[in-house]
């Protein structure tokens, strides 16, 4: 669940902001999940296409989903072609090592300030805009976000074991198997689910009469209609600032960074770019958030422990029942900024 940091947060301010199909949006990035789980054996992340969104929520009325989507397909559809024809390939070996690492950093820096944010301002993710300064108390507050990030800070914050000096005392020796077993029992402990079940919970206590407005049942799905203005705009506005994104961060950096988490479970920029090209010129007719991958994203999922791609099958099975039972009604919860900021604060940590 590493990498909802990302897709919460932008999905929702669509939704809300562009009334982006939420149902539909979770089934495709929920088989979307299922099927790269599958074929690529890590926790490959689904996110949304991030240049794109912030194009679509700050553009205004000009830019609505017939442009979002018009965008999505044509970066898609280059991505396809980049991947088919060995091209991308022949980036991944031209791009060095440092480029990666300093996409990594600032990626990494992005989250983290996006996070301190969302926890100091109280935010209105229709508009994408911080409001007024965070109280401390409540169920929203300062107090109990810090308590979050502690929680988070004391699971998950001290990085990678790493093998202990060889010693002739019994005495450190037990010690230290003593804080190795320690070390493995937290790691196990499921923190991010925890404070995201935390998050969903006190949205409810603090909303309940948002239960009644929930309907059952997915949302209708009609493929979307185009026009040549929408083909412009998109292209112009969306793909153009989101290509050199998708090819660096959705490609290169995530085939550079899952050589070096995954050992042995290396695969090609060329595949990355033709599955990153086949769901978005899937999903996006259909009214789907346009998707990528992520390293920041994949960092995320084995930072809370992802380690296969069945955990993304999970989250991808979890998303397509929401998608199906709950479908678009889901935004009716509209404080969902209460575990929507702990989630980044999470992933950031």
């Amino acid at each position: 669940m590493g990498d909802l940091g990302t897709y919460i947060p932008i999905v929702l301010a669509l939704t809300l902001a562009k009334d982006l199909n939420l149902g539909t949006t979770l089934i495709f990035t929920g088989v979307y999940n299922m099927v790269t789980g599958v074929i690529y054996g890590v926790p490959m992340p689904v996110q949304p296409m991030k240049s794109i969104a912030a194009v679509a929520i700050s553009d205004g009325p000009d830019f609505n989903i017939p442009e979002i989507m018009a965008a999505g397909i044509c970066t898609g559809a280059i991505l396809l072609v980049l991947g088919a024809t060995g091209l991308m390939q022949l980036v991944y070996k031209l791009i060095p090592l440092s480029v990666v690492r300093g996409i990594q950093l600032s990626q990494g820096l992005a989250f983290a300030m996006t996070a301190v944010k969302y926890i100091r301002k109280v935010q209105d993710f229709s508009k994408s805009k911080s409001k007024e300064n965070r109280h401390w108390v409540g169920l929203d507050g300062l107090i109990l976000a810090i308590v979050c990030a502690c929680f988070i800070i004391v699971i998950n914050g001290a990085g990678e074991e790493r093998n202990e000096r060889e010693t002739g005392n019994v005495d450190d020796e037990e010690r230290n198997m003593r804080i190795k077993r320690i070390k493995k029992t937290m790691a196990n402990i499921p923190s991010a689910f925890i404070v995201f079940l935390l998050g969903v919970v006190l949205a409810f206590i603090r909303k309940p009469a948002v239960v009644k407005d929930i309907k059952f049942g997915p949302s209708s799905m009609e493929v979307v209609q185009f026009t040549s203005h929408a083909w412009k705009q998109g292209f112009i506005k969306g793909t153009i600032p989101q290509l050199p994104l998708s090819i660096l961060n959705s490609v290169i950096a995530v085939c550079k960074l899952s050589s070096d988490l995954f050992p042995g479970k290396e695969f090609s920029a060329t595949s990355v770019s033709i599955t990153v090209g086949l769901m978005n010129l899937v999903g996006c007719w259909f009214g789907a958030m346009p998707c990528c991958h992520g390293a920041g994203g994949l960092a995320g999922q084995y930072k809370f422990g992802g380690r296969s791609g069945g955990c993304v099958a999970i989250l991808g099975a979890a998303k397509m029942a929401l998608g199906l039972v709950l479908g678009t009604s889901l935004v009716q919860v509209q404080h969902w900024d209460l575990f929507v900021e702990w989630w980044c604060m999470c992933f950031s940590n």
